[in-house]
């Protein structure tokens, strides 16, 4: 290999290396809020929606549901018990409810986006019409910590009270508010498409580009770095939308050698 030989001209390597988990998705350890009920008197997480990402549920322990809203079928509701997976696309509404200890393994479709606004909570058309009280509510996690997230929380299901009524009592009216919900937050978002954009070539497409070159490179070795990742138990915790969170940020390289001989 001469001098001269950059990343991109090997076979199976590119530059710079895709960023963070395999496939670009994100993995996040959910233990759904149980410190006290909601005000319609289960434990949940908030209800909200995601405008462009796929998400998956996978139960790791405990039992509960997760409730769907959506404009083809409107309110529907899963049974989750341990082992089971669920996945669901963007624009379907979500709750997640814990009957006993729920904990799941949350994969998102495209890392980072939600972090960039990319989901909304549903407070209602009230709060929706208020930046300033929407923007003070989904705050609150960032500013009082666990009583925050739960006050956050609180303050979407008094909003999806109202919702739920509509579906006991009002058809047409609840699919009308659910479309407007889901307008409203797609043309929020629609401003900082370029940036999701950014986030999602640099870590789904980027691997799927990194997995095309491999294929174009057989049947010669593909000169992808030997390097491993670790993400350590414990090294990061955050008050998410559905409860307290495990997300797997932070990836430490294995720097181990090889082994000596006996």
């Amino acid at each position: 290999m001469n001098g001269n030989t950059t990343a991109a001209s090997i076979p199976g390597a590119l530059s710079p290396p895709p960023a963070g988990l395999i496939g670009g998705i994100g993995l996040t350890e959910v233990h759904v809020y149980t410190q006290r009920p909601a005000p319609d008197g289960v434990c949940s997480g908030c209800p909200h929606v995601h405008a462009v990402t796929d998400e998956g549920y996978f139960v790791l322990s405990g039992r509960g549901r997760v409730e769907f809203h959506d404009l083809e079928n409107g309110f529907r509701e899963l049974a989750l018990a341990p082992g089971d997976y669920v996945h669901f696309p963007p624009l379907v509404m979500h709750r997640l409810v814990s009957d006993d200890a729920l904990v799941i393994l949350g994969i998102m479709g495209n890392a980072g986006l939600a972090e960039r606004g990319e989901a909304r909570i549903y407070f209602g058309p009230d709060v929706d019409a208020s930046p300033s009280r929407f923007a003070g509510l989904v705050s609150l996690p960032r500013d009082y910590g666990l009583a925050g997230a739960l006050d956050r929380r609180d303050a979407a299901v008094r909003g999806y009270q109202g919702l739920m009524a509509l579906w006991a009592q009002d058809r047409p009216a609840y699919f009308a508010e659910l479309k407007r919900f889901f307008a409203c937050h797609c043309a929020a978002i629609s401003v900082r498409a370029d940036e999701l954009r950014a986030q999602v070539e640099q870590g789904p497409v980027a691997w799927a580009r990194a997995t095309a070159a491999r294929l174009e490179a057989l049947p010669r070795l593909s000169e992808t770095p030997s390097r491993v990742f670790i993400n350590r138990a414990g090294s990061e915790e955050a008050f998410g939308m559905c409860g307290i969170l495990r997300p797997m940020l932070r990836l430490e390289q294995f720097a181990g050698g090889m082994q000596a001989s006996p």
